[in-house]
Protein backbone atom coordinates (compact mmCIF):
# COMPACT_ATOMS: atom_id res chain seq x y z
CA UNK A 1 0.00 0.00 0.00
CA UNK A 2 2.97 2.32 0.50
CA UNK A 3 3.59 2.60 -3.25
CA UNK A 4 -0.04 3.61 -3.81
CA UNK A 5 0.15 6.32 -1.14
CA UNK A 6 3.43 7.56 -2.63
CA UNK A 7 1.92 7.66 -6.14
CA UNK A 8 -1.15 9.57 -4.94
CA UNK A 9 1.09 12.04 -3.13
CA UNK A 10 3.22 12.58 -6.22
CA UNK A 11 0.15 13.20 -8.37
CA UNK A 12 -1.43 15.55 -5.83
CA UNK A 13 1.80 17.55 -5.55
CA UNK A 14 2.08 17.76 -9.34
CA UNK A 15 -1.48 19.12 -9.69
CA UNK A 16 -0.97 21.54 -6.80
CA UNK A 17 2.24 22.93 -8.26
CA UNK A 18 0.76 23.15 -11.75
CA UNK A 19 -1.88 25.46 -10.24
CA UNK A 20 0.90 27.41 -8.51
CA UNK A 21 -0.64 26.63 -5.11
CA UNK A 22 1.34 26.29 -1.95
CA UNK A 23 0.16 23.70 0.54
CA UNK A 24 -1.25 26.61 2.50
CA UNK A 25 -3.22 27.88 -0.52
CA UNK A 26 -4.61 24.41 -1.15
CA UNK A 27 -5.50 24.07 2.51
CA UNK A 28 -7.39 27.37 2.45
CA UNK A 29 -9.24 26.53 -0.79
CA UNK A 30 -10.12 22.96 0.21
CA UNK A 31 -10.60 23.21 3.97
CA UNK A 32 -8.12 20.35 4.44
CA UNK A 33 -5.44 20.86 7.08
CA UNK A 34 -2.06 21.87 5.59
CA UNK A 35 -0.22 19.29 7.67
CA UNK A 36 -2.51 16.56 6.36
CA UNK A 37 -1.87 17.71 2.78
CA UNK A 38 1.85 17.45 3.50
CA UNK A 39 1.43 13.90 4.85
CA UNK A 40 -0.57 12.89 1.77
CA UNK A 41 2.07 14.32 -0.56
CA UNK A 42 4.81 12.47 1.33
CA UNK A 43 2.89 9.21 1.05
CA UNK A 44 2.54 8.99 4.81
CA UNK A 45 -1.25 9.20 4.98
CA UNK A 46 -4.27 8.03 2.99
CA UNK A 47 -7.06 10.54 2.50
CA UNK A 48 -10.74 9.60 2.66
CA UNK A 49 -12.89 9.86 -0.44
CA UNK A 50 -14.44 13.04 0.98
CA UNK A 51 -10.99 14.59 1.36
CA UNK A 52 -10.02 13.60 -2.19
CA UNK A 53 -13.20 15.27 -3.46
CA UNK A 54 -12.43 18.48 -1.52
CA UNK A 55 -8.88 18.57 -2.91
CA UNK A 56 -10.07 17.93 -6.47
CA UNK A 57 -12.65 20.70 -6.22
CA UNK A 58 -10.01 23.14 -4.92
CA UNK A 59 -7.64 22.14 -7.74
CA UNK A 60 -10.46 22.40 -10.30
CA UNK A 61 -10.00 18.82 -11.50
CA UNK A 62 -12.35 15.86 -11.57
CA UNK A 63 -11.76 12.80 -9.46
CA UNK A 64 -11.52 10.79 -12.69
CA UNK A 65 -8.71 13.10 -13.86
CA UNK A 66 -6.90 12.47 -10.57
CA UNK A 67 -7.51 8.72 -10.89
CA UNK A 68 -6.14 8.66 -14.45
CA UNK A 69 -3.00 10.51 -13.34
CA UNK A 70 -2.67 8.10 -10.41
CA UNK A 71 -2.96 5.08 -12.74
CA UNK A 72 -0.32 6.56 -15.04
CA UNK A 73 2.00 7.17 -12.08
CA UNK A 74 1.50 3.60 -10.85
CA UNK A 75 2.22 2.16 -14.31
CA UNK A 76 5.33 4.30 -14.63
CA UNK A 77 6.52 3.04 -11.25
CA UNK A 78 5.97 -0.57 -12.34
CA UNK A 79 7.92 -0.02 -15.57
CA UNK A 80 10.79 1.60 -13.66
CA UNK A 81 10.99 -1.42 -11.35
CA UNK A 82 11.04 -3.83 -14.30
CA UNK A 83 13.87 -1.91 -15.98
CA UNK A 84 16.11 -1.83 -12.92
Amino acid sequence: MKKERKALGTVLRRFRKSREFTQENLSFESGVDRNFISLIELGESSPSWDTICLLCKALNITSSHLAAAFDKEMLQGCHEKQNS
